[in-house]
């Protein structure tokens, strides 16, 4: 439960129609085993203690007091346990039978939910067993005794963790116009639990999915979906097992229709279980960022949710197994990513085409520097020249070799401009530069930032006169990881008229430029882009070594994964810095040691805060993924932020680490 994560798990096991001390005997094993591994919180499927497939056997007095008595031996049988419980089973309520789920945590009985929509079209005809359950509430006694809640709007809360709250809906609840999860979201429940029963018929499987991912995001909330299996009756219908763990839209877990194993000789298996970790601070950040997302009101005469507690022990760190990939912006499917390539580079364009439409000018002006960033930006103007059906010879691209300058890079940045049909203007700034030091009295021997930023500054200010004299835009260059770290030379390449790759970070900017290479027809073009990819990200301010680049940026600020890591999951969903240590160790364990991860955490927020003033005046430029620095919009930071509670966090990593 440490930093929000609760294990769950989605079981499906082997059953017999009707036989309901069967099928309790096989939960029992699952809640065992899936509690032994550590999980919280465990769904079966609907009816699951007797089977959903019984139909009129449903009417027979032994059917349900066999349910009842295998529902009371789970409940013993588990005491012990540290888990809640979600079972399927039919129930007799006042008179009428419900299709009910009912919730089981540490020998009790905490809450019965009966399902709301009940179907009676094509092969479903639960309407001739059971009753509809939208405005049945009160209490439930059992035959031994035990009195509990009774209704849809009941809300399960864990006592030491009030962020894992759950509720439930039963099957076709989720298929209607506006499902009760809704409610219950609304309400209060970041989790919520479907227990079902639906058949498999071809198509259906992509439908069930979609529309369990939709309601999970729409409600912004973890979906557990329990699907009956293959131990169900097969007279009218076939059923597969397609269970699901969703966290706000994302699938975390699902198990492929009919992929219940049996074993040899035919005989059923052990099932179908899915067990992950939901995010639960993580949900509770994306509610408290989507200003949108309403507090609930009750549209039914002001019903009022009932909340009841239950006990899984005291909070304590849960094994993770679910997975993060290393760059959190860039997706992990090559289809995928050529697909998002293509329309970030639209987006980028068509940010671009608008300004230079908007302004009356045909004319761009980029310093080329034969870098991966400069590259990207000419490649995007290139495309929105292309939209407006402006010559490619209104790009005006300046070379600016000083005393870092490599031949590689700047032959990179010629030929590039050549093969776009880009003007190329090469100013020489070296004696500009020193001729400023001897104005300023710096002795052109140290070699530090002064010397740095002074030829950024220089070229920064030819672009601008260069502009003046096209009557263009200075394009810019920087992306964003550079700018999350500062990594820009203030009133220097900080400054533009537009700026392209504001929102592109870094691990992203490589994949755009590769896209670009592996997708154009010209061959000479492509050859010169991955050169650019295998050059090392420099800045290239103090001078080569043996023609070689000597100043490599990562081995300054810090791998720019790692930084692009941190500043995803920082900024989108607000992860303290131990978590952020925690996710960045599990998740690059095989790359960098827990000192090395540190090391750069630390870096990347005394950065963050340090740099906040250069952002807040940042260029317009376009907003391409859901994370960006733009002071207009997506991060509105006081420039003199204080960092002392994510120094006092990071002082407790380092302590932990002696």
């Amino acid at each position: 439960m440490k930093d929000g994560f609760i294990k769950v798990a989605v079981s499906a096991p082997d059953l017999k129609v009707a036989d309901a001390p069967y099928n309790v005997e096989k939960m029992i094993e699952k809640a065992k085993g899936l509690a032994g591994r550590g999980v919280k919180l465990l769904a079966f499927p609907e009816l699951s203690l007797t089977g959903y497939t019984c139909n009129d056997l449903f009417l027979q007095d032994t059917l349900m007091q066999g349910a009842e008595q295998a529902l009371f031996r789970y409940v013993q049988e588990t005491e012990e346990l540290p888990v809640v419980s979600v079972l399927g089973m039919p129930l007799e309520h006042r008179g009428r039978l419900y299709n009910t789920a009912v919730v089981v945590n540490r020998g009790k009985i905490l809450g019965i939910v009966p399902k709301g929509h009940i179907p009676n079209y094509g092969e479903f005809y639960e309407a001739r067993q059971f009753a509809s359950g939208q405005n049945a509430a009160g209490l439930h006694e059992f035959s031994n005794g035990d009195v509990v809640e009774f209704g849809t709007r009941l809300l399960f809360k864990n006592q030491y963790m009030r962020e894992f709250c759950f509720a439930i809906e039963i099957c076709e609840d989720l298929w209607m116009p506006v499902p009760p999860s809704g409610y219950h979201a609304m309400a209060g429940a970041n989790i919520i639990v479907n227990l079902s029963a639906s058949d498999e018929l071809t198509g259906k499987a992509a439908y069930r999915r979609e529309l369990v991912k939709n309601q999970s995001a729409r409600t912004l909330s973890a979906y557990l979906y329990a699907d009956a299996g293959e131990g169900e009756s097969t007279t009218d219908m076939v059923f597969a097992g397609h269970n699901m763990i969703v966290e706000n839209g994302t699938i975390l877990k699902e198990s492929e229709p009919f992929s219940a194993a049996l074993t040899e000789g035919g005989r059923a298996g052990d099932g179908i279980d899915l067990v992950t970790e939901i995010d639960l601070l993580r949900l509770k950040n994306e509610r408290r960022r989507m200003t949108t997302f309403p507090v609930y009101e009750t549209p039914e005469g002001n019903q009022e949710y009932r909340v009841l507690t239950f006990d899984i022990g005291k909070p304590e760190e849960t094994e993770l197994t679910r997975t993060y990939t290393r760059t959190p912006f860039v997706p992990e499917t090559k289809t995928h990513r050529e697909k998002r390539c293509n329309e970030i580079l639209n987006i980028q364009a068509a940010g671009l085409a608008k300004r230079l439409r908007h302004t009356g000018c045909q004319s761009a002006v980029i310093g080329l520097s034969g870098g991966l960033d400069s590259t990207l930006a000419l490649l995007v103007t290139a495309r929105a020249f292309d939209r407006l059906g402006l010559d490619r010879a209104g790009i005006t691209c300046v070379t600016m070799p000083c005393f870092g300058t490599t031949s590689r890079t700047y032959d990179n940045a010629v030929n590039l401009a050549k093969e776009l049909g880009a003007l190329l203007r090469e100013i020489p700034i070296k004696e500009a530069v020193l001729q400023h030091f001897r104005d300023i009295g710096h002795d052109s021997q140290v070699q530090d930032i002064t010397y740095e930023n002074g030829q950024a500054r220089e070229r920064t200010q030819i672009l601008m006169d260069v502009a003046n004299q096209t009557g263009g835009l200075v394009i810019g260059t920087g992306d964003m990881s550079e700018l999350a770290l500062g990594w820009a030379t203030y009133n220097g390449d900080h400054m533009s008229m537009y700026g392209v790759n504001c929102s592109v970070p870094k691990t992203l900017v490589r994949y755009l430029v590769q896209y670009y290479a592996d997708t154009d027809s010209n061959k000479a073009l492509r050859n010169i882009l991955y050169d650019v990819l295998d050059t090392p990200v420099s800045p290239e301010l103090l001078p080569p070594k043996e023609g070689e680049i000597s100043q490599r940026t990562e081995d300054i600020v810090g791998p720019y994964e790692l930084h692009d890591f941190f500043l995803y999951y920082m900024l989108r969903f607000g992860f303290t810095p131990g978590k952020l240590f925690r996710l960045a160790v599990y998740t690059f364990q095989e790359a960098y040691g827990e000192e090395t991860i540190y090391k750069w955490l630390s870096t990347f927020c005394h950065r963050f805060f340090r740099q906040q003033f250069k952002r807040s005046c940042l260029p317009d430029g376009p907003k391409v993924g859901t994370v960006s620095v733009s002071p207009r919009g997506d991060l509105r930071m006081p420039s003199d932020a204080s960092d002392a509670l994510w120094k006092e966090e990071l002082d407790r990593i380092r302590d932990s680490l002696v």
